[in-house]
């Protein structure tokens, strides 16, 4: 009886142990998507809140100091799409700065400017414009994009190697907010949220597939080759 009783009270102990566990297995289950969701909602927030700005990429960290940077983005859409200048021949900008703040010697690429724009119709006249041809300023090209949050950004470089590969097989790719690429084939416009529904959509199609894999294979023996007149 002792036995029995001590038996019965082990797999007690058992029983609410895993009960406890799943419980709290559940409890953090939901913690984390509660978690995910807030993240999400406070990335749209950020995202919205930056609506009335554009991100200029590529602009010489040696540009010349004396202008300040108000007048070279008016130049920029001076040189560019002029149509788009009010009757004062320029448009109105709430502030405009360089991110960050701090220059970084190590790195090569120049730094990106942030502007902030009175009229959001005005900044996605300029954006539109942009994205209809290359902008440049004194000879150099320069990028105009809709300012992100620095984590869609993140998730948008993502797609940067599929965007390259598709754009050369004629798919005419395009990143969708918040990070989503859209793709034309067989008439059909083809989205995808994430870099794994795009390769599970690509072995589904052979041919498709197998562009990809060559496209993959070429980039891969030109780095080796690139290493090897390096080396």
């Amino acid at each position: 009886m002792q036995s029995l009783r001590t038996r019965i009270q082990l797999e007690s102990s058992d029983l609410i142990r895993q009960q406890n566990t799943i419980k709290q297995n559940q409890k953090n289950e939901k913690t984390e998507e509660n978690m995910k969701h807030l993240i999400h909602k406070t990335e749209d927030l950020e995202n919205h809140s930056r609506r009335d700005n554009l991100r200029i990429i590529g602009l010489p960290e040696d540009h010349d100091k004396r202008k300040s940077l108000d007048i070279i983005l008016q130049e920029i859409i001076q040189e560019n799409c002029p149509d788009i200048l009010e009757k004062e021949g320029k448009v109105e900008i709430e502030r405009i700065h360089i991110s960050p703040l701090v220059l970084n010697h190590q790195l090569t690429t120049p730094r990106n400017v942030i502007a902030k724009f009175k009229n959001y119709q005005t900044k996605e006249k300029i954006l539109q414009a942009a994205k209809k041809k290359s902008f440049r300023y004194h000879g150099t090209t320069v990028r105009v994009t809709q300012d992100l949050a620095a984590s869609t950004l993140k998730d948008q470089k993502a797609w940067n190697m599929i965007f390259r590969e598709a754009r050369e097989l004629g798919l005419q790719p395009r990143i969708n907010y918040p990070a989503k690429l859209t793709i034309f084939l067989q008439g059909k416009v083809w989205s995808f949220n994430k870099i794994k529904e795009f390769q599970e959509f690509a072995k589904t199609r052979p041919d498709l597939n197998r562009k990809f894999d060559a496209q993959a294979q070429n980039s891969r023996e030109s780095s080796k080759g690139i290493t090897a007149q390096t080396a």
